[in-house]
């Protein structure tokens, strides 16, 4: 069965280093015969999460109804059909960016958290789809991971869609010049998580 593989991404500079870095991947995974799509948070339209809660009140394992008719339900039914995901924002201020921050909020609808609830509880924790995260940083990739929030706030909103971390990959240097080229170790690390991606369960893991 073709897997089907999404990315989420939370860039505002179309073609630049985290899109790239994307492209990469899922490249990858289509050459193993995945189906690949990509969705720009920039192009979409996504209404701000006002904490009302309406979508937490009612229990059972689907995702609550948001108030807001935007594209938001569009882009959720997209990444429940998915068998992974690839979520990626570059750093921003030493987070995600507004947008993807705007998408992390919106994915309070997979939690039951009715009032008189102290906190609230993932609906499903486990929703069988595997996840990529993508970030980059002016920072050197070692000084990123630490001072940064980008991929723990990637990782939680992964967690939140069911889904288990496959792999990361973190871009650091990336503004030194205005069009910078992908050093071919992170081409490298992008082409083996697109093919993890990509692979069927079924398959034994990899030997390296």
């Amino acid at each position: 069965m073709t897997r089907k593989i999404i990315a989420i991404v939370g860039s505002y500079r179309k073609e630049g280093i985290v899109e790239r870095a994307v492209e990469a991947i899922l490249e990858a995974a289509a050459e193993r015969g995945a189906e690949t799509e990509t969705v720009r948070l920039i192009d979409r339209s996504i209404e701000f999460c006002t904490n009302c809660r309406t979508c937490t009140r009612e229990e059972g394992p689907q995702r609550g109804i948001c108030v807001h008719r935007d594209g938001m339900s569009d882009i959720l039914d997209r990444v429940e059909a998915a068998d992974g995901i690839v979520l990626a924002s570059p750093v921003n201020f030493f987070g995600v960016t507004a947008v993807t921050q705007r998408f992390i909020e919106r994915l309070l609808c997979y939690a039951y958290w009715p009032w008189g609830k102290p906190m609230p509880a993932l609906r499903v924790k486990d929703r069988g789809l595997e996840a990529v995260l993508v970030t980059s940083s002016a920072m050197p990739a070692a000084l990123g991971r630490v001072f940064t929030r980008s991929l723990s706030s990637l990782k939680r909103a992964a967690q939140t869609l069911g889904a288990k971390t496959a792999g990361t990959l973190f871009v650091g240097s990336a503004a030194l010049r205005e069009r910078q080229e992908l050093p071919q170790a992170i081409l490298d690390r992008a082409r083996k998580l697109g093919h993890e991606l990509a692979r069927q369960r079924t398959e034994p893991e990899p030997l390296n």
